[in-house]
């Protein structure tokens, strides 16, 4: 299961190491794309097909469903892990998320997110502080 939170750094060459712990379940090839609030998810190919036909089920007479659909299926990219588990972010992911050095990478069960660290911390802290609100509003949904 992809759960955690770990702290990398992308190198000179933009590449980055996923956790070890990750590597098994991610396989040999993933898929990496625009996530929501300017992060990077990561997703197995699996999965990814999941995500791909849910977007692509979305009615394109929505102007909101059009525009989440081509900014996420737009982004996304095969990226192949190698031997050491490095990834290569392209440019305009990188950008996108406004990836420095230092990363954070948070496993969500389905999918993995890549946050910049100064970014991730202010969302974490943003989002400790209103966790009981965010629980209230979830029970409905039986969380």
């Amino acid at each position: 299961m992809l759960i955690g939170q770990y702290e990398h750094t992308i190198d000179s060459k933009k590449r980055l190491s996923l956790p070890v712990k990750f590597r098994g379940e991610l396989g040999c090839k993933v898929i990496v794309t625009r996530g929501v609030e300017n992060c990077l998810s990561i997703y197995t190919e699996a999965e990814w097909q999941k995500v791909a036909e849910k977007l692509s089920s979305l009615p394109i007479s929505q102007v909101e469903a059009r525009s989440f659909a081509r900014i996420i299926l737009s982004g996304a990219m095969e990226v192949v892990l190698d031997k050491l588990g490095r990834i290569l972010i392209p440019d305009y992911l990188k950008d996108y998320a406004n990836l420095k050095k230092n990363v954070t990478i948070c496993g969500l069960s389905n999918r993995i997110e890549i946050w910049d660290s100064v970014k991730w911390d202010e969302y974490r802290k943003n989002a400790e502080k209103g966790v009981e609100e965010i629980v209230s509003k979830l029970g409905p949904l039986g969380i």
